[in-house]
């Protein structure tokens, strides 16, 4: 009985220095993978992620605002009907001696579910709508661009203000693309989110972007911006933002547009009204050379 009980000791004590050894490589690993995991990046997305991108213009804030009131209104409706329900089923359940009654529907109770629901309706509407119809306002812009969304990159045509003229594509970073094709990227901040050519506007500056496409449908979304709109061939869009800081500011084509949709990416540099005259004269003085 000593012997096997020696024995059932030492196979004990052999699985559970296994287990702690296999804990501390498991420990180790995680370590050494969080000391070269991703960070948040700076005008683009988060790591866990779970609410809106931080706005960077009056629109993208309205939304914020918008999001939040909803869903409070969403939770106190949730809490009170489900909190009357699980009340009613409690304190009335027949194991306690309540009985069913027939109870005839008083016309209070029909306007009731009726006129407060309507109210609450036009009370998320109202606000929503001024948002909406300020999203749609693209009058009155101080730059004019044309975002063409092709298979799978972006063109971009400065066509009215201060760059009129000035033209180029947009493309995923060659490095980016590599990352990709070794099917073991590195921890990168800004994966797949670099570009070769930025689009460059001035910040403080409303913004007006037409969008189109030469193949099939694209949409050119900026979270930061508040902004989203489909570009489809044979139509013309349009959606607008005035950046409120300087800074890069990232997207994505929002609408699947084939194999390589997640190689689609839109970088957006704003900078300030000197520095952006800066890069238009350099802009132009390059097109003039390449004549």
């Amino acid at each position: 009985m000593t012997n096997q009980a020696g024995k059932l000791l030492g196979n004990a004590l052999s699985r559970f220095r296994s287990v702690t050894a296999t804990m501390a490589l498991g420990s180790a690993v995680w370590v050494m993978e969080a000391a070269h995991a991703v960070n948040d990046l700076p005008g683009g997305p988060a790591v866990n992620q779970l609410n809106f991108a931080p706005p960077a213009t009056k629109i993208a804030e309205e939304q914020h605002w918008l999001h939040w009131f909803m869903m409070a209104i969403c939770a106190v409706i949730f809490v009170v009907v489900f909190g009357v329900m699980f009340y009613s089923i409690v304190k009335h359940r027949k194991s306690v001696g309540h009985k069913a009654q027939a109870l005839s529907e008083p016309i209070w109770v029909e306007l009731g579910w009726t006129i407060i629901p309507l109210l609450i309706v036009i009370g998320m509407a109202l606000p929503a709508t001024k948002v909406l119809v300020a999203q749609k306002d693209t009058t009155n812009s101080d730059l004019t661009i044309k975002a063409t969304g092709m298979q799978w990159k972006w063109g971009y045509d400065y066509i009215k203000g201060e760059g009129e003229g000035i033209s180029f594509l947009s493309t995923l970073d060659n490095s980016h693309r590599e990352m990709s094709n070794s099917g073991n990227p590195p921890a990168t901040d800004d994966y797949l989110l670099k570009v070769d050519n930025p689009l460059v506007v001035p910040v403080g500056k409303k913004i007006r972007i037409i969008t189109t496409a030469n193949d099939v449908i694209h949409a050119f979304m900026v979270p930061a911006f508040g902004i989203k709109q489909d570009a489809i061939p044979g139509f013309v869009r349009d959606t607008w933002f005035r950046a409120e800081k300087t800074g890069d500011f990232y997207g994505q084509c929002a609408e699947l547009c084939g194999k390589e949709h997640a190689y689609m990416p839109i970088h957006v540099k704003v900078l300030s009204a000197e520095a952006y005259t800066a890069w238009v004269t350099e802009q132009q003085k390059a097109v003039v050379a390449a004549k």
